[in-house]
């Protein structure tokens, strides 16, 4: 019996020391919420009101109602391209800073209800709404609190106003709303007064009517401006920030919104916005201005494959129809990245590393393409590599590298090398944060293996790597 007892005892302590234990989360880490936002990548902005009848970028909120009047009007269509196009979410300008209201916001006389359009009972986020929700796309709204035309800005009762038209657009008339976008642009209302908002008041009517809401500004709390509008993060981009000195409209370093802050207390992910053309609204005269298919995948490589989201505008025309040329812009752009990363050239690879956590946490968990399995090392091992012995000799030049942010962003730094045939280690490439996700562009480079070497604050905790070949793109 006593024999037993001892052969039992050793075979559990065998089991323990070769399975792994999970890491503990490392710092600040993501609401679930903010993983899923992030795990959409690639969402598409619309603004669309007066201003696309008027060829303004800003209106005056002197407009008249009427000037909005779209004529074709087709949010199914805006879908449909949007879902082609791989959009997992849309966000519509539901009021600029003009003030106009593409619903009958009941504390506003400057709304679609005022307008000849659809004789005064057009809503433009019901129809959205619902196209969205009949073809599984995701909802959210631009309500910018800069209000040019509503005579109480810049009072004190103004604030309660716009809590109040939140309320109208998130208390559920419209679904669920992934994201809820908010504009620091601060200036002068019809009285000559400029407001000073309550961004207390503002964040917690959308946590209390929609919970799992994302809400970006310059400061959050769900996601970060990234601090131009080019569509571009920079080479070291942390999730991570601290929000003490800023606010919405109001950022002393804007540099900080690029790169966040390594340890920062807050987990605010950057997302980054542009146009497929020159301006916001559509404009007839810009036709021939739409972004071309490199310059969008140039985008695509600085922003989901530098730890951001990006996000797109397309902005519907006269008609209320996505225009045709941008329209086919979106398909080519699409087809463009079908093509790129249709064939993970790692797969077939054998994964080994120079330490782990033990079963469960091996490096082959890199290549099993579960997004919640993972490779990670022993507590305090800062210093790591993955290597990957690929299924013969494969060509590349695109290292796309994740970590699992549920458990916080650990890298700090890391260095691609392949191995050529001649037996010999080459850097190819290397790089600073990594994040959700990290898109290397390298040479195209011919090899039979390939090592990553990662130097993190913590343990690293690496969900996949893939390696991929663009034929496409020109970094010229």
């Amino acid at each position: 019996m006593k024999h037993n007892t001892f052969v039992l005892a050793a075979s559990l302590s065998a089991l323990v020391s070769c399975t792994g234990v999970a890491p503990e989360p490392f710092g600040t880490v993501p609401a679930d919420f903010q993983v899923e936002w992030q795990k959409m990548e690639t969402n598409m902005f619309l603004h669309f009101g007066p201003n696309t009848f008027t060829s303004a970028e800003w209106g005056t909120g002197e407009e008249s109602e009427d000037t909005f009047n779209p004529t074709e009007l087709d949010c199914s269509q805006w879908v449909a391209v949007a879902k082609a196009a791989g959009f997992k979410g849309m966000i519509i300008t539901a009021k600029h800073h003009d003030g106009f209201c593409l619903w009958p916001n009941p504390e506003s006389t400057h709304t679609v209800a005022q307008s000849n359009w659809r004789d005064g009972k057009g809503d433009v986020l019901r129809e959205l709404s619902s196209a969205c929700a009949d073809q599984g796309m995701k909802f959210g709204v631009y309500i910018s609190p800069w209000d040019r035309n509503d005579p109480r800005y810049g009072t004190d009762e103004y604030n309660g106003v716009f809590r109040r038209a939140l309320e109208s657009v998130l208390g559920g008339t419209y679904g669920q709303i992934f994201e809820q976008w908010f504009d620091g642009a601060c200036g002068e209302g019809p009285n000559g007064k400029v407001q000073v908002y309550d961004w207390s008041l503002f964040h917690g009517t959308v946590r209390e009517l929609q919970p799992q809401a994302v809400m970006f500004s310059d400061a959050g709390p769900g996601c970060r401006w990234v601090g131009n509008e080019r569509g571009y993060a920079p080479e070291t981009c942390w999730s991570t920030i601290d929000t003490t000195g800023l606010a919405p409209g109001k950022v002393p370093d804007i540099s900080v919104l690029g790169t966040g802050l390594k340890g920062g207390s807050c987990w605010i992910p950057a997302e980054c916005d542009v146009s497929i053309r020159p301006g916001w609204f559509w404009k007839e005269s810009e036709n021939s201005s739409v972004k071309t298919i490199n310059q969008l995948l140039s985008i695509y490589y600085t922003s989901v494959g530098s730890n951001s989201l990006m996000l797109l505008n397309v902005p519907p025309d006269t008609r209320g129809r996505i225009h045709e040329i941008d329209s086919v812009r979106l398909m080519e752009f699409r087809a463009a990245l079908d093509e790129i990363f249709s064939e993970d050239l790692a797969s077939g690879a054998k994964a080994c590393s120079s330490d782990d956590r033990g079963r469960g946490f091996r490096a082959e968990n890199v290549l099993d393409g579960n997004y919640d399995s993972y490779w990670a090392c022993p507590d305090g091992v800062t210093e790591a590599s993955l290597t990957l012995e690929l299924d013969g000799a494969r060509t590349f030049n695109r290292v796309q590298v994740q970590e699992y942010i549920p458990l916080g962003q650990r890298v700090e730094s890391f260095s691609v090398e392949a191995r050529m045939a001649d037996g010999s280690w080459q850097k190819v490439a290397d790089g600073t944060t990594i994040g959700y996700k990290r898109i290397l562009l390298t040479e195209k480079v011919t090899a039979e293996a390939l090592r990553i070497n990662f130097s993190a604050a913590a343990c690293p905790v690496i969900n996949s790597v893939s390696l991929y070949l663009d034929n496409i793109f020109d970094q010229q």
